[in-house]
């Protein structure tokens, strides 16, 4: 230890305290650039997106790939999305005609026609036999478009899910992949739990089959696009690579690999460099809309001469109901079909960028030289040659990644380097502080003696005074509740603290879950909760973040009563499953710190917090757990499945309430399943309004045989009670359809 302190104090002379940290700061630094945690990488990216913005890809020359739109356009003229395969049967068809070389569908033919002659002859009512027979002897819809694929040069879309569905048709076409090089670098792919595929009957009729999978980084912009992924324990192209495959007549797709993961993918001639993942930067030039067709254009034949002729044409959407916009470095709108077709274009034209293997090496090599030339010379010069020389090393290394990406096409991050540096340079700043601080220190305490006192500054430090009052302010207040839990507790009238064990176990992931999304708990009522959102910190997605909280809790709740349950078996025990009711709502309410001067609380008042409360209560009578306000559906049915339940008046209130159930997440509101059963509710609340009873009635038959229709049955029946009552003693002539609560 001796020897240690002495090696330390020769080195703190021979080269000062401030070198030592600099070149401790060194490794530091390298070893954050190994870690590589997501703060650099998108300090990285956003390097790289200046770089596009400044030199974006030159669109000189003849375009190689047009862009066949579904345009508002289109669905304004043809009807809303999907059309029937006979109409994209016609598309293909005329665009073959126009000498398109091949065609790319960025959409997904996952389900039958449902205007197929044998569906329609099941379906209308009113048909007589002989021509429910003549439908069903037609050709399907799906074979129609078949046939025109199997006509032409035609690359289907696919795409990968989050979890795995049906189980994978094996009996479908693959695109046959092989690689070259090390083994076990399909662990680097992306990886999609489940695959959609298109109808087996369209499947097999198309030249190729790729997916149009597309992964954002963390703040939303898509930069790389993976090539190769997996998806359901298959390796597959991506649509674009796809096409590029088909055109170039490769039978099979060349992977080629290292320790790292994949490096490249090699077509017929063309070898397109990836990173590890498999992913190819987009070279992106700017938005372009010539490249873009009408598809109502292209089914009426309206479309200039040799348009299409000779070109990769690809068939995707433009229009914002369809939902497939993103954000990208050089526009921050693009249609996702374009993101393909840039990728097409880049490669193509040869244009594209890469990270090459040596760009971390590169990176640290620079941060190592130039962090030791600053220890060396910073301290041996004054204030302006200090400015003068980092200039310079900071236009060295900005000019030096620059030159890479203008005339290679290689992205080579400067960023790192001059931060390393940036940060041992401020070291020295704060080190001469410091030892400038010292020596005033020093002298003060010579000539103290010597000198009257100088009168030194005191720092008075007061606690802060917690006043009683408020403000307005808009919030999203929820109330939670277990339904039954007076019965809950009896069963534990001789076990009081496994009684106080429950309650904690449960409310704990839930409070959890609110303060995880922002919302701050107010208040504990026995087995309830009352929380609420955008205060004391503002949050401005707090209707999708009370949400969110909302489907989290019985998600946890869920978790729970499957562990109680098997406890329950195991021990022999009675097993009650816990049941909860969530009411949200927004809505202006007086937030603060409330109570007396002795003791108070910060909280909130209002109409909005009344009506949160009333509507968590209504959640046994509708059926549903969530119900949540018009204000907070509003906002939130971008990201939810949304279902209207009724129209209301609370007591205490002038003017009625809509009031909603969330269902759950995006994936349930796309489904078939929701949108059926929202339709059936939707046609039944519309006649109940109407006075139409029989039609309401009708309604709610309907929606007892569809799929799912247990989940709807007590709104169903609370409706059907009503109906009946009402047959037997109408309401008033001036009746609004609302429904006034006699019920917390």
């Amino acid at each position: 230890m001796k020897r240690l302190r002495l090696l330390r104090r020769w080195f703190a002379r021979r080269f000062g305290f401030a070198r030592l940290m600099c070149l401790a700061l060194l490794v530091v630094f390298a070893g954050l650039r190994l870690w590589d945690p997501p703060p650099v990488q998108e300090l990285r990216l956003r390097t790289f997106d200046m770089f596009q913005l400044i030199d974006p890809r030159d669109k000189a020359g003849k375009r190689p790939v047009v862009i066949v739109d579904i345009d508002d356009k289109s669905l304004a003229k043809l009807g809303q999305w999907p059309w029937p395969r006979t109409q994209i049967a016609d598309l293909i068809h005329n665009l073959t005609s126009n000498g398109a070389v091949a065609v790319g569908f960025d959409v997904v033919f996952s389900e039958a026609d449902r205007l197929n002659p044998d569906m329609v002859a099941s379906q209308m009512r009113y048909l007589d036999d002989a021509t429910r027979a003549r439908l069903r002897e037609l050709p399907s819809n799906d074979q129609i478009l078949a046939d025109a694929i199997k006509r032409s040069r035609v690359v289907l879309g696919e795409t990968g899910q989050p979890q795995v569905g049906a189980e994978l048709d094996k009996t479908l076409p693959f695109t046959g992949v092989a690689t070259v090089g090390e083994e076990g670098a399909e662990r680097f792919l992306f990886d999609f739990p489940g695959l959609l595929r298109n109808v087996p009957v369209i499947e097999k009729a198309a030249a190729g089959r790729g997916l149009f999978s597309i992964r954002n980084d963390r703040d939303g912009l898509i930069r790389r696009v993976p090539m190769i992924m997996r998806a359901q324990g298959n390796i597959m192209p991506s649509l674009s690579l796809e096409i590029l495959r088909i055109v170039t007549g490769t039978p099979t797709l060349l992977v080629r690999t290292d320790k790292t993961g994949v490096r490249a993918i090699r077509l017929k001639g063309v070898e397109i460099p990836t990173d590890k993942n498999g992913q190819l930067w987009v070279h992106y030039a700017r938005h372009d809309p010539s490249i873009y067709v009408s598809a109502a254009d292209v089914l009426d034949n309206s479309l200039p001469p040799g348009r299409v002729a000779g070109k990769l044409v690809l068939v995707g959407t433009s229009a914002a109901g369809l939902n497939d916009i993103k954000t990208t470095p050089v526009y921050k709108s693009m249609p996702g079909v374009e993101i393909h077709a840039q990728v097409l274009e880049s490669v193509i034209s040869g244009a594209v960028i890469s990270q090459p293997n040596y760009a971390l090496g590169v990176e640290l090599l620079a941060a190592l030289i130039i962090g030791i030339l600053v220890i060396i010379v910073t301290p041996n010069l004054g204030p302006v040659r200090l400015v003068l020389v980092g200039a310079m090393f900071a236009a060295v290394l900005v000019g030096t990644s620059w030159f890479f990406y203008s005339q290679y096409r290689y992205l080579i991050d400067f960023t790192y380097p001059l931060l390393s540096t940036t940060a041992i340079y401020l070291t020295f700043i704060f080190a001469s502080f410091v030892r400038e601080q010292r020596q005033r220190m020093q002298i003060r305490g010579h000539f103290a003696q010597y000198l009257s006192p100088v009168l030194v500054e005191q720092m008075a430090q007061s606690p802060e005074k917690v006043v009683l009052g408020g403000e307005e302010r808009e919030l999203t207040i929820m109330f939670s509740d277990v339904r039954g839990f007076t019965t809950i507790s009896e069963s534990y009238k001789n076990d009081p603290e496994g009684l106080i064990t429950l309650m904690n176990r449960f409310l704990t992931p839930l409070t959890d879950v609110i303060i995880e999304k922002r919302g701050y708990v107010d208040k504990y009522m026995g087995d309830a909760i009352m929380a609420f959102w955008n205060a004391p910190v503002d949050d401005a997605q707090h209707e999708i973040n009370a949400c969110e909280t909302a489907v989290q809790m019985l998600e946890k709740i869920d978790v729970v009563n499957k562990e109680r349950e098997q406890e329950a078996a195991a021990g022999g025990h009675v097993y009650i499953p816990l049941n909860v009711g969530i009411g949200l709502n927004t809505g202006i309410g007086v937030v603060g710190n409330m109570g007396s001067d002795q003791k108070f609380n910060y909280s909130v008042l209002g109409d909005s917090v009344n009506l949160a409360s009333r509507l968590e209560g209504q959640t046994k009578e509708y059926g549903f757990p969530i119900i949540v306000g018009s204000r907070t559906a509003l906002a939130a049915k971008d990201k939810f499945a949304i279902l209207e339940l009724d129209f209301i008046m609370v007591k205490g209130k002038t003017e009625p309430e809509v009031i909603y159930a969330i269902a759950g997440r995006e994936d349930v509101m796309h489904s078939g399943a929701f949108q059926r059963l929202r339709n059936i509710t939707i046609e039944m609340l519309g006649c109940y309004r109407s006075r139409d009873w029989p039609g309401a009635l009708d309604a709610i038959e309907r929606g007892r045989r569809s799929e799912d229709a247990d989940t709807l049955e007590k709104l169903f029946g609370l409706y059907e009670a009503r109906i009946k009552e009402f047959q037997l003693n109408p309401p008033p002539q001036d009746w609004t359809g609302a429904y006034a609560l006699l019920t917390k």
